[in-house]
């Protein structure tokens, strides 16, 4: 029997990508996906797809960056089912420039979305998961959390911060709680979307040729999901063979 099956799980930015794929590959396996993301029709049309076929999946709209929605969507999932397993820290954005462009409005927008959305999370669940004295934070970083490139800067900043707060939780909580770190490389997803500038996203484009699917992720998280409980699989690096990063 898999440990995922019967699992409460609350993923954020859950309405594509590598959240989208995330829910669909624990529905499968029996867990029941609670899913946050803005773009609501798009989080309902998942859920439908799932409960359609056999799983279990609820909807609620989320913007990370406000810590009282992100405790509304945690305390929503334990109204639902009793309590809450996993918390997937997912959500993130990604609009790369050099610094000298000095697009401030997207610095501050990264910080908010990738590690303040991060921290109300755990701020969100931990009190709960105490409680139950069992549950696992997985934080999605990436492999810009481990080395730096131009136009990335802030962006692998966030993701260095990802990681050092995923450590420190690991130590503080010990025993009960799981943290795990997962950290792509390049992924299939629409983050580069959100690139303004426009030789970030011309080079984003070109790097995007060897992007492994998001349900590679999706297999890395449930692999850390599917451990015994005495069994903390702290970090996973998932990138494509090819790529030099």
């Amino acid at each position: 029997m898999s440990n995922i099956n019967g699992k409460v799980i609350a993923i954020t930015g859950a309405s594509s990508g590598i959240g989208e794929a995330t829910a669909r590959l624990l529905a499968s396996q029996g867990a029941r996906v609670v899913l946050g993301a803005r773009r609501l029709e798009r989080l309902e049309a998942l859920a439908a797809s799932i409960n359609d076929n056999g799983g279990s999946a609820v909807v609620r709209a989320l913007d990370v960056t406000s810590r009282a929605e992100m405790q509304g969507f945690i305390d929503f999932a334990e109204q639902q089912f009793g309590r809450v397993d996993v918390i997937v820290n997912n959500a993130g954005v990604m609009p790369l420039s050099k610094l000298e462009a000095l697009k401030v409005d997207e610095w501050d927008r990264m910080i908010d979305v990738n590690i303040r959305g991060v921290l109300h999370g755990i701020a969100a669940g931990l009190p709960l998961m105490q409680r139950q004295r069992s549950g696992q934070f997985i934080n999605v970083a990436s492999i810009g959390a481990y080395a730096v490139s131009p136009t990335a800067a802030v962006y692998c900043a966030t993701k260095y911060a990802v990681r050092a707060i995923s450590e420190g939780l690991r130590q503080e909580v010990g025993g009960d709680i799981r943290v795990t770190l997962i950290s792509p490389g390049v992924t299939e997803s629409e983050l580069a979307e959100s690139i303004s500038d426009a030789d970030a996203r011309s080079a984003m484009r070109d790097f995007r040729q060897i992007a492994i699917p998001a349900e590679a992720i999706a297999r890395a998280i449930a692999y850390a999901i599917d451990q015994p409980a005495d069994v903390d699989v702290s970090e996973l690096i998932v990138r494509p063979t090819a790529s030099p990063y």
